[in-house]
């Protein structure tokens, strides 16, 4: 049997008691204000880093795509992040579920339920950056401002091969199966193309723009108030 995650256990005891003390923080009184962002990227491309950086710029909780993951896998867990929202803002998360599931043409599996329930209550809680787990596919586009990280693959195997200090030939294995498995999982989850650019409100190319720069125009963004509407 697996060890438990003391760290990952820990990491939502304190989300949930932080979501208690400061019910509904993401709104602050301004309904139009969009304080959620997802951040889709290809592997290499720097899209976690930029994700971290407009976190601690903003003072925003992290949600990464392995903590997303486990949420949804682990049914203890996920009901405790579910339950810490108020009643009434839960209401119409399962009608809105049901409106992407027809929109899309879907047949959701109990995980698949689950990621999209755990995706909206982050996105009903707000103050959030989400990486992956196809969560700009989950949230109404008036609710989340959408960011795509891109570069030439190159570059990206390159990057691969000096962060984890391995050759270019494995680097370029690496980034071309975890390319493939996050281009199936859009797929199969969502009917859609996780590299199609009308599903983004933004997409940075890494090879010419800085990730600070990236950050920058996102921070500007979000302290404008978000999207025209």
């Amino acid at each position: 049997m697996d060890k438990p995650n003391h760290s990952f256990d820990k990491f939502i005891q304190e989300i949930v008691e932080k979501w208690e003390n400061t019910p509904n923080a993401g709104r602050n009184g301004d309904a139009s204000r969009i304080t959620v962002v997802t951040v889709s990227s290809e592997p290499g491309s720097g899209g976690q880093v930029i994700a971290k950086g407009i976190a601690d710029r903003m003072g925003y909780d992290l949600f990464q795509r392995d903590i997303i993951r486990e949420i949804a896998d682990r049914a203890d867990i996920g009901a405790s992040v579910i339950e810490s929202i108020e009643k009434e803002h839960l209401s119409g998360i399962e009608d809105f579920i049901a409106t992407l599931v027809s929109r899309r043409y879907l047949w959701p599996e109990i995980y698949l339920k689950q990621l999209m329930k755990v995706v909206s209550v982050i996105g009903k809680h707000g103050m959030a950056v989400i990486i992956g787990r196809g969560a700009n596919f989950i949230l109404p586009p008036n609710e989340r401002l959408s960011i795509r990280i891109v570069a030439p693959v190159d570059l990206r195997v390159l990057n691969f091969s000096r962060l984890f200090n391995i050759s270019e030939e494995e680097a370029r294995k690496r980034v071309t199966v975890k390319e493939a498995k996050r281009r199936a999982f859009v797929r199969k989850s969502f009917n859609a193309d996780i590299a199609d650019p009308i599903n983004y409100d933004l997409t940075f190319n890494t090879e010419f723009i800085r990730y600070e720069a990236s950050m920058v125009a996102i921070q500007q963004i979000l302290e404008g108030g978000g999207k025209s509407g």
